[in-house]
């Protein structure tokens, strides 16, 4: 009898909390087990299953680690639930996350550009002392070397970035490489007075520099070319031509995407990110044929023997600066520039090439950003020197 009064004296309201309690938890074990079979039967995650759905490797943990990828990366609500993080550090901290800092207007730098690295000053000089020692043994077989330093998007507009902090070490490295350089044998092309002079020469919301910025970065380089011509026997003479596209579109982003707030409805994306940049996309071609400057020159194409190549990383490869610097050379250039290749990669690939020993050209432009000359030095730049050692 006590047991029923106990129980006839619940208040209804719990009774329904608990009740809606148990439903919520019910759908979102639900949800959550939609989302890991939706995850694990894309095609991704088969394609990453296959292989180790066997015994041997259940028993080595590599199956489960396998899922454990597919569920951390490919659940479809993903994108959704990293957009929603990404809104509510941009609209409501004013934060890009801990790889971008968020300036004024919608301009977007990232961390790396900002922040002091260990050791900035041993880097730079060893760096330094390798791009000498790697132009002098080029200079033995006839060929000269110009390195490009682009400048950091928070050197070039500094003026936009509005309180995000900038270590001392950032603000002098620019110069303090520079200075590096100069004993160093070879022909230095310091990017950044160039790119004062376009306004603005990078984008608000990607690292790179925007075509107005690239074009100039390719005259002032063609420049430092004409200056070494006497000795150098280019052919140049041809003729190149650029284009603009017929309608404008949003800009490339890459720092939206850091932020995941690069897909978005429309609607949304209004009020909820910073504002992309738009552009009127650029091409730059031979003129009467040939090969297009937009192409990139792989190490295995089929190409007659290059007098001049581009050693580069993803600058190479951004706001037609390939096809700018062709126009601007008359030269046909072969683009070796690498997405994410820093200051060592795409130079490593290509003087441990075929393409090198068997075709080597008469020039390299190698372009370099100034955020990756102060970095830790990576095994990508150890293989580069003991080419040279």
């Amino acid at each position: 009898m006590a047991e029923t009064e106990q129980a006839t004296s619940v208040p209804a309201w719990k009774r329904r909390s608990g009740a809606f309690q148990g439903v919520a938890a019910a759908v979102l074990l639900a949800l959550g087990a939609w989302q890991g079979l939706a995850a694990l039967s894309t095609t991704s995650a088969q394609n990453r299953l296959r292989t180790v759905m066997t015994w041997p490797s259940l028993l080595e943990g590599r199956t489960t680690g396998a899922v454990n990828y597919v569920l951390a990366h490919l659940l479809p609500a993903d994108g959704m639930l990293r957009a929603a993080g990404g809104v509510l550090r941009w609209g409501i901290f004013d934060s890009g996350g801990p790889q971008l800092r968020v300036g004024c207007d919608d301009w977007l730098y990232l961390t790396e550009e900002l922040r002091p690295w260990p050791a900035a000053e041993a880097n730079m000089a060893t760096r330094a002392a390798a791009i000498g020692r790697i132009a002098s043994r080029l200079a033995q077989r006839d060929i000269a070397v110009v390195v490009a330093v682009v400048p950091d998007k928070a050197r070039r507009h500094a003026e936009h970035l509005c309180g995000a902090p900038r270590s001392a070490q950032a603000i002098a490295r620019y110069d303090a490489f520079l200075t590096a350089l100069r004993p160093q044998p070879v022909t230095v092309v310091p990017l950044l007075a160039a790119m004062q002079r376009q306004d603005p020469a990078f984008w608000r919301t990607d690292t790179h520099w925007n075509q107005p910025g690239a074009a100039a970065a390719a005259d002032a380089i063609a420049a430092a070319v004409g200056a070494v011509t006497p000795a150098l026997p280019l052919t140049r003479g041809e003729q190149f031509a650029t284009i603009s596209a017929d309608t404008e579109t949003n800009g490339p982003g890459d720092l939206l995407r850091l932020m995941s707030l690069d897909q978005m409805p429309d609607w949304i994306a209004s009020w909820a990110r910073p504002k992309p940049d738009r552009q009127m996309v650029e091409s730059t071609s031979a003129v009467g044929g040939g090969a297009a400057a937009g192409g990139g020159g792989g190490l295995l194409d089929e190409t007659p023997a290059p007098e001049v190549v581009l050693l580069g990383s993803s600058y190479s490869l951004n706001a037609n600066f390939h096809g700018r610097l062709q126009q601007a050379l008359e030269s046909t250039v072969v683009n070796y520039g690498q997405a994410g290749g820093a200051f060592s990669g795409a130079a490593a690939a290509y003087f441990d090439s075929e393409a090198f020993r068997d075709t080597p050209p008469k020039l390299v432009i190698w372009e370099m950003p100034e955020r990756a000359l102060v970095q830790p030095i990576s095994d990508m730049d150890r293989k580069l020197f003991a080419l040279f050692d």
